[in-house]
């Protein structure tokens, strides 16, 4: 949110450095996030001057050029060479002097120097309006009052407004900070705590008149509890045009652009009493009537920017006694908005359920600044105010009558909320004890009144505007801010609790992994949850799809079904960028609809593709490959403690060369390499390998894992080596479950260190090398035990597998 601080001392007279303001403006609770400076001419005019054109003469090389002696106000005139049609000996004129700096309309700056025009020197320029910043017009140079001196600063002359903006990061439940007076509000107890006493200056309204009663407009509101206070009135006889110059400035400094004079009366009134207000043209209310109340679902609306909207049931409309012409608080409609046509106006000024226009901006994907204001809660107390108050400065710059009585529907008085504050509490939550005195004087520079002192505490009625202040812990905290967090007493002694948790939360888990995962080279990404609903039929993954009620695009209209997709848009994306080797993980979720009830599950992903490490001069480079994946996968198996993982081929769309992980009879993952017709539906060239590891699962298995140790043996270990010839069919998966049940005692390890396929080989036949690791843990092996094994171990590959030794 931006606020003027020059719009700001219209409320509070305050001579502070602004810097020094929006230190307080923080320790208020209202942080300023930047301070940016705002010219209403860029530039500042700075090196322009009133010029006296003293001589003016025909160019000698050019018919459309003439050359001027211009007195600025130096010891000698200057030479300029002027293009102007209109330039002429005896006028006054603005002239840039050399080293001054222009701008253009796109904001681009030009310097001006000295130079030669078709074989003439110029040491300045004289400037059209545009040129200046100061207008459009670039049919001729400015021509200035006679009765200015010579020298004097172009910008003394002209009404310049400098300004500085706060940039406030406000909190979404401060709505009564979202206006330049709601701000000057706090501002001005912040400056009491420092006692410093400012009055607050409000826009007096006791000179509005009803001009005539010549424009009435009924108002029937439909459902009060929707629109709980409605107001309006009408003004004729007004001219829409330009804004002047100071309303615009006010405008622009916080980034608003100026459209007439009308609208940026309602603008100005919004962001100066944080009100929103609507004008509608008078003449484009059919039959004289405001209706405020919902139409059926479906009914078509236009909007003011040009879209065709369908309404819902629930929203509610600002409607004459035909068509609608508005959403209430959210936007306006493209037929009945304030045109250079416009001669008479009803303007409305509304409290709405907050609830009610929130859902009707989210549906319809609009977010205006009033639509951000009456969401949160705006104060129904000024809502005739803000509207005499705005009629009035229409009336001021737009000329018209004020046309009707002020209309006030207000069935139902919304009532002040009442809290019983205790200074037990205060001192328990503060941590100190604040002086009951000065407890009384923060409250009061809040406006909130002590009805009642006791000796506990204290009774307060609650102002409207501060809809976030319903318990007694709110008023501690307005109470704090105030007094300010800066001046409470740092203890010596810090007390805690320590939190009794399992070894097993997900949270120590995932730290675990990540970590070891990180040292291994992998980054750890963060997708979002919503993805397009296209993306996912696509992938013909769409099953079971969890769709978004109000989704904010089309991009974002369902809940994933899996992580791979949100993967591969992260790594196109870094592949277009020229990082091609990625080893990627992340934690996440998928959803999906189970018997018409929403599911959730977690996950752990992994991606690699691209180089695994790149050459240099102590190791060359090496692809990332399906086992690379695969000994990520064993690493974390093992670092969780979970034991005695099967493996067996699967196959579906997603993958190719894919496995599926099991323990104790539970699935706990899949992975392998991305088909590449997925792949090409993403753009991606190179291979890419894909893990997903069902973490809900993982949990429920090592919550329930005993820890195993033992002692290192004091016997050495054995190895023997079989060179088995196989059929082509038989997987090392065979050979290995085929050992463990011949010799479960003595046998610790089995591995695969060669396999070699063709040449000297039978056909259809392939060669294993296999070594296995003996031990007894009780005393030294002897040959006779290990080539017993070893024979065993033989027999039972020849007769089960058909295994032949070479």
């Amino acid at each position: 949110m931006k606020i003027s601080y020059n719009w700001l001392k219209q409320f509070l007279q305050i001579d502070w450095e602004a810097a020094k303001t929006g230190e307080l403006l923080t320790d208020l609770g209202l942080e300023v996030e930047g301070i940016s400076s705002f010219e209403s001419v860029k530039g500042g005019l700075n090196g322009v001057v009133v010029g006296h054109v003293l001589t003016c003469e025909k160019h000698p090389n050019a018919d459309r050029l003439k050359v001027t002696t211009v007195d600025v106000g130096a010891e000698t005139p200057l030479k300029i060479v002027c293009g102007a049609p209109n330039v002429a000996a005896g006028q006054k004129v603005p002239v840039a002097t050399i080293g001054t700096t222009l701008y253009t309309k796109e904001g681009e700056s030009w310097q001006i120097k000295k130079g030669k025009i078709r074989g003439e020197e110029s040491h300045g320029m004289i400037c059209a309006e545009d040129e200046l910043g100061l207008g459009e017009s670039h049919d001729g140079i400015m021509v200035l009052s006679d009765i200015l001196e010579p020298g004097t600063p172009c910008a003394e002359v002209f009404d310049i407004e400098n300004d500085e903006v706060f940039e406030i990061g406000l909190t979404p439940n401060r709505a009564d900070a979202m206006s330049h007076f709601g701000v000057a509000r706090d501002l001005k107890a912040g400056l009491e705590q420092q006692e410093i006493q400012k009055g607050l200056l409000t826009p007096s309204t006791s000179n509005f008149l009803i001009d005539n009663r010549s424009l009435k407009i009924d108002v029937e509101v439909m459902d009060s509890d929707l629109a709980p206070r409605y107001c309006g009135v009408t003004i004729s006889n007004l001219i829409v045009q330009e804004s002047p110059d100071w309303l615009k400035n006010r405008l622009k400094a916080i980034g608003l652009s100026p459209i007439n004079n009308v609208v940026d009366v309602t603008n100005y009134v919004l962001h100066e009493l944080g009100q929103p207000l609507h004008a509608f043209d008078a003449a484009k209310i059919k039959g004289g009537k405001i209706e405020v109340k919902t139409l059926p679902a479906g009914t078509k609306f236009t909007t003011l920017d040009d879209v065709e909207r369908e309404l819902y049931q629930d929203d509610l409309m600002i409607c004459d006694s035909d068509n609608p012409m508005c959403i209430a608080g959210v936007f306006g409609g493209i037929n009945s908005g304030v045109t250079e046509h416009t001669s008479a106006i009803f303007l409305e000024s509304a409290y709405f359920n907050p609830i009610s226009i929130r859902k009707s901006a989210k549906r319809h994907g609009l977010n205006t600044d009033a639509s951000f204001r009456f969401e949160r809660g705006i104060d129904i107390n000024i809502t005739e105010y803000a509207l005499k108050r705005a009629a009035l400065l229409i009336k001021e710059i737009a000329g018209g009558d004020i046309s009707s009585e002020v209309v006030d529907l207000y069935p139902k008085k919304v009532q002040e909320r009442h809290v019983f504050l205790t200074f037990e509490k205060i001192n328990s939550l503060i941590g100190q004890e604040i002086p009951r005195d000065t407890i009384k004087s923060i409250l009061s520079s809040l406006e909130i009144k002590v009805n009642n002192v006791t000796e506990s505490g204290l009774g307060l009625t609650i102002p409207n505007y501060r809809v976030d202040v319903e318990r007694e812990v709110d008023v501690i905290e307005e109470i704090l801010r105030v007094y300010g967090y800066n001046n409470i007493d740092y203890k010596e002694k810090l007390t805690a609790s320590i939190a009794q948790t399992s070894k097993f939360e997900n949270h120590r888990i995932q730290d675990v992994v990540a970590n070891m995962l990180a040292a291994q080279g992998f980054y750890e990404t963060m997708t979002n949850s919503l993805v397009a609903s296209e993306t996912e039929q696509r992938l013909e993954m769409a099953t079971n799809t969890v769709e978004m009620l109000n989704p904010l695009s089309a991009d974002l209209s369902v809940l994933r079904t899996q992580m791979l997709s949100s993967g591969l848009q992260t790594i196109a994306y870094n592949i277009n960028r020229q990082k091609t080797d990625l080893h990627l993980f992340e934690f996440g979720k998928t959803y999906h609809k189970v018997d018409n009830q929403n599911q959730e599950n977690q996950h752990l992903s992994l991606f690699v593709t691209g180089e695994r490490n790149r050459n240099s001069w102590a190791v060359g480079s090496r692809t990332t490959d399906f086992f690379f994946l695969k000994g990520t996968l064993d690493s974390i198996f093992d670092r969780l403690g979970l034991k005695d993982i099967k493996t067996s081929p699967i196959s579906e769309k997603a993958l190719t060369e894919g496995l599926v992980c099991s323990s104790r009879g539970k699935q706990i993952a899949t992975f392998g390499l991305v088909s590449k017709g997925i792949l090409k539906e993403f753009d991606i060239k190179q291979e890419v390998f894909y893990a997903d590891l069902d973490w809900d699962a993982i949990l429920g298995l090592i919550s329930t894992q005993n820890v195993v140790f033992q002692e290192i043996p004091k016997y050495p270990e054995v190895s023997r080596d079989l060179a088995l010839l196989l059929d082509e069919k038989i997987s090392f998966q065979q050979v290995y479950d085929l050992a463990w049940g011949t010799e479960k005692k003595l046998l610790k390890k089995v591995n695969l260190f060669d396999v070699y396929l063709g040449k000297n080989l039978p056909e259809g036949k392939k060669s294993y090398a296999v070594s296995f690791t003996l031990l007894d843990e009780k005393k030294t092996l002897t040959d006779k035990q290990i080539d017993k094994i070893m024979s065993k171990l033989m027999t039972r590959y020849q007769k089960e597998l058909g295994a032949e030794l070479r």
